[in-house]
Formats: C-alpha cells, structure tokens, sequence
C-alpha cells in the first residue's frame, strides 16, 4: 500500500496525476484557498468525532494512548469502514497522500489511521 503523509499547507498538486490527495481532517484547514482543494478528496468520516478531537487536545502528553484506543473503536463503524475501503482501493491504483493540517501528525488520528490501515508512517 502506497500511503504518504503531507501538511496540507505544503500540498502541492501532482502533476503526474498518479497520487490521489485525500483529506483526512473534520474540519476545513484554516487558510488553505478552495482551488488548492480542488481535486483532493475529503473523508471527514476517518476523523475523529469532534467530542473525541475535544478530550484529546485538553491534554494530548498524556492522552494519546487513550485517544489512539478510542479512535480505533470509532473506526470500526460502518461508514468509517467504507471509507477506509475506499482509501486502501486508491493506495492500491496508484498511491495515496494522506493531508492533515495538525502540526505532528506523528502524534495524531493520522498515525492511528496509517497502523489501522497496515501502512507504515511516510512523510510526503
């Protein structure tokens, strides 16, 4: 599976056309113009629900083991299952960039996603 991980800020459009760009966030990244959106899938529903994103960034130190084990239960729904299905097809045609707008992804729903996924944690 070929999955990258990019800040949406330093997203620049493949010009190949090879990658699929998929958003991965809830909400729409502050300052990022709509035409550089233009052409990236956005998947709100492999977020975290917002009450979760809420509890997390009280304290995200002492909070991310919970968070990861939390998240991944949210991941198990239907539609968030389908969703992932349709990442893992687009990884498979011809790579996915992952784009987030959180500062460390590592530390992140991102990097909890990528191990659900069975992909390691690539930066773009």
């Amino acid at each position: 599976m070929n999955i990258t991980v990019q800040r949406i800020y330093d997203y620049q459009t493949d010009a190949a056309g090879t990658e699929t760009a998929v958003l991965v966030d809830r909400l729409y990244p502050r300052g990022v113009p709509k035409e550089k959106m233009a052409g990236v899938q956005w998947l709100k529903t492999l977020a975290p629900s917002a009450e979760l994103r809420r509890w997390y960034h009280e304290n995200p130190e002492q909070r991310f083991d919970a968070f990861a084990a939390r998240y991944q239960e949210e991941l198990q729904g239907s539609e968030q299952q389908q969703a992932a299905g349709r990442l893992k097809a687009w990884a498979q045609e011809g790579g996915v960039v992952l784009l987030t707008a959180v500062k460390n992804p590592e530390r992140s729903h991102v990097s909890v996603l990528l191990d659900v996924l069975g992909a390691p944690f690539v930066r773009a």
